[in-house]
């Protein structure tokens, strides 16, 4: 019986190979872009998840007001050691420093590692970052032993055993290798190849130091901190207690108001140390999307089976008169549907597995699509359930229980019950299309308000990288550089420009009062041309003179005015990290940090300390490719064992918003895709409509109607059902779209004309949908339509 249901269901496919196509293609196009949505948002969710201890995890991150307005991600030292010694609510914590990319030697060959760390020996019993050779309890010897990565391990010393090796690092010290991790997973927030003891920066003190050692240091807040808390602790409560340990150490206004705020490291991903959004809103879109997607394809199954049913009917009266009953009928076209789920779950299958390497470009991820993963299995199931009970089970009961006496005539008494429910249908797939088609043009709008908005700064042809040892030998490489044709100037600074990460509370003017303790700057040393080379704009002052003087000038921007309630600033006393000085100039406000963020108050000094300074040099277009081999051949002379890794300006600047530009790509492609299935459901709704009015059709021409009268009457209505999808879709669109603009601190408006647009958009296609089905039918041959009556 089976072999006659798949041979009867594998002719009537092939018999209408239009339909069939339709049905296949829309299905697998949805089952492919749910599966690689859901990829997407399983890939989002399951970030830390593969700590066995992640509901005990939390990271600390200090805030200095009562309205927490300002929250670091970062804690002082000490702050570890002290919560373990007095807390007893902490089981235990670890402290990790971002090292930077280090030279790395072994034998003869090197290694420039990007992704390396000191972190205290805890990091591998707090986390589930399994260490495959030696202890895990006590990964490090001393403050020459490193742990490697099992893949850093395989690229330096190939099969052989790693542990008890020796590394050159940064052509100066030698460290041993005493332990090798597995890989730590790609969907965790902590993420490093090689790891050293967290105690060598306790090396960095001396007795001549402000801070007599790294846990007396409560000043810096340079690390990321984490605490294993024991079973049924108040994390709220937590942070309280170690903003009183941390009081009771650093007794100073500035952290009268310290509080420290407990994040859960299940969240750190997608929400901000306070519980904002960070990601976690479009994770929900996406999800949503994604379920959209499908449940459209099954509706579209629904519209276009019973649109063919009419078709059926004789076919079908003629096997009930022959003898087949209800149930064999009901069976035949259930098999149908699942035959053709499993078609379309192949070709989806091909077509996953075909495109994931522009999938991963296109969301700027690496993921792994595997058949097999439960998850996908669950999905495939799901939506084969969904196909049988709505998609096969409806049209089966619907064609299996007609009189087919009745049906021979080409009748269906009982197929016009359900018009509404399939009409509320159409509405529900072009509202989600219309909402899709604003939120595509809106974030589209907002990335490029980001990327044509005044930076307050020039980042035109302007090459940015780090200088290493370019510092050491500023003055000669920029007399060198500046000779060469193309480049037009030259300077440096303490940090990237787009993304000033260091600030301090310790400043002190005339006039400041006990409300302004907690004022926080963001600092910046630069070079003493930094300001012209960057087209920084001067609202009032001279700037920095050229003279030894500048050690002791110091330029603010206009938010730090602001906020330092100082009128006429420049010459005013201002006192910055115990080094007294003057206020010479005042800057133009400019964005230094992301533009989610509101401008902040910022200072520039001249102190010419650092060891590794942000290098700029301004170029033009037609010479870039001139400077940089120029910028080449001194890098080779002073970084002989580095690559020079160097961007333009501009291309940071899109780096910074590579995260929105993925979403925004993906958006249009998921949206174009909606979109094109929506279609297929309205046209299988024109199809049944142009299937049951095929006789009056008929009879209309035959009284003399004309091609574009026929039009209209098969198209009004569905044109109604696009118009009120409008009215749905635009109180949703905006409400979602204002909410998702909240996250920028800068942000585009709302705009009418976007969702006339995107309104304007879908009335189009549904039009050259309706309108292209009801042309078809109009040029039938009325003869042909009467002739059975």
């Amino acid at each position: 019986m089976l072999r006659n249901y798949l041979q009867i269901a594998y002719r009537t496919l092939t018999k209408n190979k239009t339909y069939s196509l339709i049905n296949i293609f829309g299905l697998a196009i949805s089952l492919t872009a749910s599966i690689l949505l859901l990829l997407w948002v399983w890939d989002e969710l399951s970030f830390d998840k593969f700590n066995e201890k992640i509901d005990r995890l939390y990271t600390a991150a200090p805030t200095f007001d009562k309205d927490r307005k300002q929250v670091w991600g970062t804690t002082p030292a000490p702050l570890a050691t002290f919560a373990k010694q007095q807390i007893p609510a902490v089981e235990n914590a670890v402290r990790i420093s971002d090292n930077g990319d280090i030279l790395m030697q072994y034998n003869d060959k090197k290694f420039d590692e990007k992704r390396t760390a000191y972190a205290d020996p805890s990091l591998f019993t707090i986390f589930s970052f399994p260490v495959i050779e030696g202890s895990a309890a006590k990964p490090f010897t001393d403050n020459r032993s490193m742990v490697i990565s099992q893949t850093t391990a395989k690229k330096y010393f190939g099969n052989e055993d790693a542990v008890g090796k020796v590394i050159k690092v940064n052509n100066k010290d030698n460290f041993t290798v005493t332990g090798v991790f597995k890989d730590m997973p790609q969907n965790s927030s902590v993420r490093y190849d090689i790891v050293m003891p967290f105690s060598i920066l306790n090396e960095g003190y001396t007795a001549d130091s402000y801070w007599k050692g790294l846990d007396a240091d409560w000043g810096n807040y340079n690390y990321n901190t984490f605490f294993l808390i024991k079973p049924g602790t108040d994390a709220a409560l937590l942070g309280k207690q170690l903003a009183d340990v941390h009081r009771k150490n650093q007794q100073e206004d500035f952290i009268k108001d310290l509080y420290y705020v407990m994040q859960p490291l299940k969240n750190v991903h997608l929400y901000t140390p306070t519980g904002e959004d960070n990601g976690v809103q479009v994770v929900k879109i996406f999800f949503v999307i994604a379920i959209v997607i499908l449940l459209i394809a099954c509706i579209n199954y629904i519209n276009l089976v019973t649109a063919r049913a009419t078709k059926r009917a004789k076919e079908v009266s003629v096997r009930k008169v022959i003898g087949a009953g209800k149930k064999q009928l009901f069976w035949q076209f259930i098999t149908e549907s699942l035959l053709v789920f499993i078609i379309a779950m192949v070709l989806s299958l091909v077509i996953i597995y075909a495109i994931m390497p522009f999938y991963n470009e296109l969301s700027g991820k690496n993921l792994i699509f595997n058949f097999y993963d439960g998850r996908v299995l669950v999905l495939y199931a799901c939506a084969l359930l969904v196909t049988v009970l709505f998609a096969g089970i409806y049209p089966a009961l619907t064609l299996s229980s007609f009189n087919p006496a009745v049906a021979l005539k080409g009748l269906i008494p009982g197929l016009g019950k359900n018009a509404v429910f399939r009409k509320m249908l159409v509405v529900v797939q072009f509202t989600c299309s219309i909402i899709l088609i604003i939120s595509t043009v809106i974030i589209g709008q907002q990335l490029k308000y980001i990327r044509q908005k005044n930076l307050g700064f020039d980042k035109e042809n302007i090459i940015t990288f780090n200088g290493r040892k370019f510092a050491d030998h500023y003055d000669a490489i920029k007399a060198e550089l500046e000779k060469v044709p193309g480049i037009t100037s030259i300077t440096a600074g303490s940090n990237d420009i787009m993304n000033i990460q260091s600030s301090t509370g310790d400043a002190e003017w005339d006039g400041k009062t006990a409300d302004q303790a907690n004022f926080m700057i963001n600092q910046m040393d630069v070079d003493r041309n930094f300001l012209k080379v960057m087209n920084l704009q001067l609202v009032s002052g001279t700037g920095f003179s050229g003279t030894p003087a500048d050690s002791a000038h110091y330029i603010i921007n206009e938010e730090a005015v602001r906020q330092m309630h100082m009128k006429d600033p420049v010459g005013k006393r201002f006192k910055f990290h115990d080094r007294e000085g003057t206020i010479v100039g005042v800057v133009k406000d400019f964005h230094f940090q992301n533009m989610r963020l509101n401008i902040q108050p910022c200072i520039l000094s001249y102190q010419n300390f650092w060891n590794w300074w942000r290098f700029y040099v301004k170029t033009n277009s037609n010479n870039a490719p001139q400077a940089i081999a120029a910028i080449q051949k001194a890098w080779k002379q002073y970084n002989p064992d580095y690559e020079l890794e160097y961007q333009f300006l501009d291309q940071r600047f899109d780096e910074m918003y590579k995260n929105d530009i993925h979403v925004g790509e993906l958006f249009n492609c998921f949206a174009g895709i909606a979109i094109i299935i929506s279609c297929l459901g309205l046209f299988g709704l024109v199809t049944y409509m142009a299937e049951t009015k095929i006789k009056e059709i008929g009879i209309r021409k035959t009284l003399g109607a004309s091609i574009s009268n026929i039009i209209v009457l098969l198209s009004k209505d569905f044109m109604k059902l696009v118009f009120i999808s409008f009215l749905i879709a635009f109180p949703i669109a905006w409400f979602m779209m204002n909410k998702w603009l909240t996250n920028y601190a800068y942000r585009t408006e709302l705009q009418w004309w976007v969702f006339a647009i995107a309104g304007a958009c879908a009335f189009l296609i549904a039009f050259i949908t309706v309108s292209s089905k009801a042309f078809r039918a109009a040029q039938r041959n009325p003869v042909k339509a009467l002739r059975s009556e």
